[in-house]
């Protein structure tokens, strides 16, 4: 048996020197001169004048993207709102109609004679008819405003950008 503890670890091999093959040469970048010369003031002044329109240019466009962004969000929110105003009013006249067939439902339960089954049923054809025309026409005219109210914005938008080409 030997005795691990009597062992003494060897020594580290030093790292060998690294010895490179070849040499990078060693030169300076050449440095170029400008030769110095002088815009001519026409020349400057068509530069100039160019920066000026471009910069003209920019916040032109510039305004008329904010304008035209305004405008759309107006249209936005105009149809948002008008649909939602057309949504509740369909759902106002669902509850309505709903209302009416259980009322006639419950007439129709109340019936004795086949002629009173005929007035009861006459009676609700001809109401549920004119109130059927008269929703109709409530609805077209709600979709007509909000189409109205939705387009004007766009309108007004066009009308302005025709007086400012002409």
């Amino acid at each position: 048996m030997t005795d691990t503890a009597t062992l003494k670890p060897k020594p580290a091999k030093a790292a060998a020197p690294v010895i490179p093959l070849f040499e990078m040469p060693k030169f300076e970048m050449p440095s170029f001169d400008m030769p110095k010369f002088e815009v001519p003031a026409a020349f400057r002044e068509f530069a100039e004048k160019g920066v000026a329109q471009t910069k003209e240019a920019y916040e032109k466009a510039k305004a008329v993207a904010e304008e035209n962004t305004e405008m759309l969000e107006t249209v936005y929110t105009t149809a948002t709102e008008g649909s939602t105003e057309y949504g509740l009013k369909l759902i106002e006249i669902a509850r309505y109609n709903t209302n009416a067939a259980f009322t006639f439902v419950e007439k129709l339960f109340g019936v004795k004679s086949p002629s009173e089954l005929i007035e009861v049923a006459t009676a609700h054809s001809r109401m549920q008819f004119e109130t059927l025309t008269a929703q109709g026409k409530e609805l077209a005219g709600l979709a007509q405003k909000v189409a109205t109210e939705t387009a004007e914005p766009i309108k007004s938008g066009v009308e302005k950008a025709m007086k400012k080409v002409a």
